[in-house]
């Protein structure tokens, strides 16, 4: 996305506190990428361990909750830090900061702990409220900007927090809905996000650091690969005939496919911080391609989104997370052998995924258990490299 940057011309004057003066809280992205990363290297293990059956505790802890805290406690959590940094560029606003983004951090913290420990409606209280109230400061500092460019995502956000009520409500069986048909919704929802942000970015990434490249841009093509994965999304969510929903998936996987192709991936196989995007991106057309598949009944459901969910959200966010980190702590945007590291691990984990999902027996269970070291080194190494930067000041002496 094209970053505006403003310069804020009011100052608050606020008494000294920790929450004032941290460096954690200063910017979204701080709290919400170091929070999102320990609660992956950890979530992941966890569900494992009660699907083999290695303990006995955390009653709360089945298929319902992994792909729930999946999408509402991890992804969510990054895209509202990405959201809230981004929205101080697009508008030279303030989003929430020090003692206000401390409690919207908490709450996301309440949520996380209610879903493993308490029962389950005040778990849905809590894990209920976080969306709404993130996205209210956001939806003011656009409003107040006059940024109607990107006023869509806080009606995206707004579906998410639906989705994740009608998943509540299934759990309670207030509604006669599996509740994983929610969750599936908002991949779908994410998936848009995605193919909407990474259409601003990747392609300027791309032509603004190598040397040569043309990405190619068509915006009659753009909105066609959108509408085209909105349909897709809207049949496989709504129980469309399959028919209708393979075709649209289809069309969704080509034209997806057809726009990647557009920004020439194949000129970033030497920068790290590049082909992360590109490759992670190219996991929506396969996604598509297997959402149809499945709907014809050729391969699982569960195939289709995990490609979705690991292949191109995760890796997504892990190329998203680092590329911020450096740039808004005043880094180079230069990858490592640790970036590299961290990429080449969220990839072989997919890959992993997917062919557990299309095996059985005792293979399927070492693929299960590959895919989660993998999973949760990727984002230890982020901690471990990452924790330092996010939990210091910039290191040019600017804000955020």
């Amino acid at each position: 996305m094209a970053l505006l940057t403003i310069e804020e011309g009011e100052r608050n004057e606020m008494k000294p506190s920790p929450l004032n003066d941290h460096p954690l809280f200063r910017l979204g992205f701080r709290p919400f990428y170091l929070l999102s990363a320990a609660f992956a290297v950890v979530s992941v293990p966890v569900w494992l361990a009660k699907y083999f059956g290695w303990t006995n505790g955390l009653a709360q802890v089945d298929l319902t909750w992994h792909v729930h805290e999946m999408v509402y406690g991890f992804a969510i959590a990054v895209i509202i830090g990405f959201l809230y940094t981004a929205g101080r560029n697009w508008t030279g606003l303030w989003t929430p900061r020090r003692g206000a983004l401390a409690a919207i951090v908490a709450l996301w913290i309440a949520g996380r702990a209610g879903m493993l420990f308490l029962d389950p409606l005040w778990a849905a209280v809590l894990d209920m409220s976080f969306l709404p109230v993130a996205t209210w400061p956001l939806y003011k500092v656009i409003k107040r900007a006059g940024n109607k460019r990107n006023m869509f995502l806080i009606a995206l956000l707004s579906i998410l927090s639906a989705t994740n009520i009608a998943f509540h409500a299934a759990k309670l069986e207030l509604i006669a809905m599996s509740p994983l048909q929610p969750v599936y919704a908002a991949i779908m929802i994410i998936v848009i996000i995605e193919s909407v942000i990474g259409g601003r970015v990747i392609p300027n990434f791309t032509a603004n650091a190598v040397k040569g490249a043309r990405p190619v841009i068509n915006e009659r093509r753009d909105r066609i690969s959108l509408a085209f994965t909105v349909g897709a999304g809207l049949a496989w969510s709504c129980g469309l005939p399959a028919p209708m929903t393979a075709s649209l998936a289809a069309a969704a996987a080509v034209a997806q496919a057809t726009r990647l192709i557009g920004w020439k991936p194949l000129c970033t196989v030497r920068n790290p911080l590049l082909w992360i995007l590109h490759l992670s991106y190219g996991w929506i057309p396969f996604g598509f391609l297997l959402l149809s598949l499945a709907a014809l009944g050729v391969v699982t459901s569960s195939a289709a989104f995990h490609v979705l969910a690991i292949g191109s959200m995760a890796g997504l966010i892990i190329g998203m997370i680092t590329r911020t980190t450096l740039g808004h702590t005043g880094r180079m945007l230069k990858a490592g052998k640790a970036e590299t590291s961290m990429y080449a691990l969220i990839q072989f984990g997919m890959m992993a995924r997917f062919a557990a999902a299309v095996t059985g027996g005792s293979l399927r269970e070492s693929l299960l258990i590959a895919t989660a070291v993998a999973w949760s080194g990727a984002f230890a190494v982020y901690l471990i490299v990452y924790g330092p930067y996010l939990m210091t000041a910039r290191i040019d002496g600017r804000e955020g």
